[in-house]
C-alpha cells in the first residue's frame, strides 16, 4: 500500500488529534495494478493521479487531498481485499481506478453497496453499463463495446469483407468482440479466445490465421500482451497479406517497444495526445515534462477521474456529508475534461466522441498517436436501455 497525503496540514495530529486532521482531508482510495508485468499500466495511472493532484494545488473544496494507493496483483480476490480495507478501514469517500474488468467486478458491491462512489478509470464491463448499474457508480473511460464497436464501422468504410478474431477470454476481451462483431457487416472467418493471462505464445493462433486468409485480422490484447502479440505477428511476416487492427494494444506505454512493429497501425480510442484542446495541451505537457514520455489513454482517464472528484467536492463546498449533492455534482460532470466535452449517460457512462488514431512520429522522432479521423460523435453505449435508474 501507497499513502500519499498532500498538502495535508499537521498542526493537529502534533497536538495529538489526528482523527480530527483526516476529517479535514478528501481520502481517496486507488486501485491498480502496481506489481507484476501489468505494473507499468498501474505506474501510468498513479502518475496521472498524482499530476492531477499537482494541478490542483494538493486541495479539493478547501481541504488537503489525501491519496492512498492499493496493488490489485493483477487478480481479483486481490483487488477486492484491497476495496474492502480502502472501504471498511481507511474509510474513504472516493475509491477510483481498476484497470481489469474482472478485478472491478469482484470489488464493486464492496464499494456502491457501503454508501461510497466508485469511479472506474478504465474497466467498462457491460453488466455495470446496464442491469447493475448504480447510482454510486461512475465512469471516465468507456463501456468496454465502444471502442471496438467503432473499429468495426472502419472496417466497414475500408472494405474489409472477412475478419479473424482474436481477444483474450475474459470479461474485457469477451466485450471487445462483441462489440467488433455488432458494427461489423461483413463475415468472422474465425475467432480464437486465448487463456488470459497465461497464454504469452501466438503461435498456433496466428498459424491459423495464416491458412484462413482473412481480409483482416482484429486484436485486443491489453498491456504486455499487447506487445508480445506485435513482435510475433511481426515475426510471422502476417503484415504483407493479413492487416492489422486494434484497440486496446498499442499505446505509448508499449510504444516505446515495440516502435517500428507498429509504425502506421491503426486503432480507434475515445481520446489522443494531439486533442485540441486546453485541458488536454496541459495534460499531455506537464506529463512529458514530468515523466519523460507520452500519457497513454490510462493515465488520461486517470487524471480526469481526480478532476470530476474535484468539481463534485468544490461543487458541494467540501461537504461530503450529504451524498445526494455529491451524487448530483458527479452527474454534471462540470470540469474541463483532456477529452473535451464531457456529459454521462442515464447509467453514468460517458458519452463521447470516438476516433481513429495511427502510430507516427513526432518532430522530435517519438513514436506516438495522431487522429485520422472521427467514427464516433456523442456516442452512448448499448447497454444503458438495460439501466433502471433514474436521476
Amino acid at each position: 500500500m501507497n499513502r500519499k497525503i498532500i498538502s495535508l496540514v499537521s498542526a493537529m495530529a502534533l497536538l495529538g488529534a489526528p482523527a480530527l486532521a483526516a476529517a479535514d482531508s478528501v481520502k481517496i482510495g486507488f486501485v491498480t495494478t502496481l506489481s507484476t508485468g501489468a505494473g507499468a499500466i498501474g505506474k501510468d495511472m498513479r502518475d496521472a493521479v498524482d499530476l492531477a493532484v499537482e494541478h490542483l494545488g494538493g486541495k479539493m473544496g478547501g481541504k488537503d487531498i489525501e491519496i492512498i494507493y492499493e496493488d490489485d496483483g493483477f487478480k481479483p480476490e486481490i483487488g477486492k481485499q484491497k476495496t474492502d480495507k480502502l472501504v471498511k478501514k481507511d474509510d474513504v469517500d472516493f475509491v477510483a481506478g481498476y484497470i481489469w474488468s474482472h478485478v472491478l467486478m469482484a470489488s464493486y458491491k464492496s464499494v456502491v453497496d457501503n454508501d461510497k462512489f466508485l469511479i472506474s478509470s478504465n474497466a467498462g464491463p457491460s453488466p455495470v453499463a446496464g442491469k447493475l448499474c448504480h447510482e454510486n457508480f461512475f465512469s471516465t473511460s468507456w463501456q468496454n463495446d465502444q471502442t471496438p464497436m467503432a473499429m468495426g464501422e472502419v472496417l466497414n468504410q475500408r472494405g474489409i469483407k472477412n475478419l479473424y478474431i482474436m481477444a483474450p477470454n475474459y470479461a474485457a476481451g469477451k466485450n471487445m468482440v462483441t462489440g467488433v462483431e455488432r458494427t461489423f457487416k461483413g463475415e468472422v472467418v474465425g475467432k480464437d479466445m486465448t487463456k488470459f493471462p497465461a497464454q504469452l505464445d501466438f503461435s498456433a493462433e496466428l498459424a491459423k490465421v495464416r491458412a484462413a486468409k482473412p481480409d483482416a485480422l482484429f486484436v485486443f490484447y491489453p498491456g504486455k500482451h499487447g506487445a508480445q502479440f506485435m513482435k510475433q505477428y511481426s515475426q510471422a511476416e502476417l503484415a504483407k497479406t493479413v492487416p492489422l487492427y486494434t484497440v486496446f494494444t498499442v499505446d505509448s506505454i508499449s510504444l516505446p517497444r515495440i516502435g517500428d512493429l507498429a509504425d502506421g497501425s491503426l486503432m480507434t480510442m475515445f481520446w489522443s495526445p494531439d486533442l485540441d484542446n486546453a485541458a488536454n495541451k496541459k495534460f499531455v505537457g506537464d506529463f512529458k515534462a514530468k515523466y519523460g514520455h507520452y500519457p497513454s489513454h490510462y493515465a488520461a482517464q486517470s487524471y480526469d477521474s481526480i478532476m470530476l472528484i474535484n468539481s463534485a467536492v468544490n461543487k458541494v463546498g467540501g461537504d461530503l456529508s450529504n451524498r445526494d449533492a455529491v451524487r448530483t455534482a458527479m452527474r454534471a460532470a462540470e470540469f474541463d475534461s483532456i477529452r473535451g466535452k464531457f456529459k454521462y449517460g442515464q447509467n453514468h457512462m460517458p458519452i463521447q466522441d470516438f476516433y481513429l488514431r495511427q502510430v507516427e512520429k513526432d518532430q522530435e522522432g517519438v513514436y506516438t498517436t495522431k487522429i485520422v479521423d472521427v467514427v464516433y460523435r456523442d456516442h452512448q453505449d448499448t447497454y444503458v436501455k438495460d439501466c433502471k435508474m433514474s436521476w
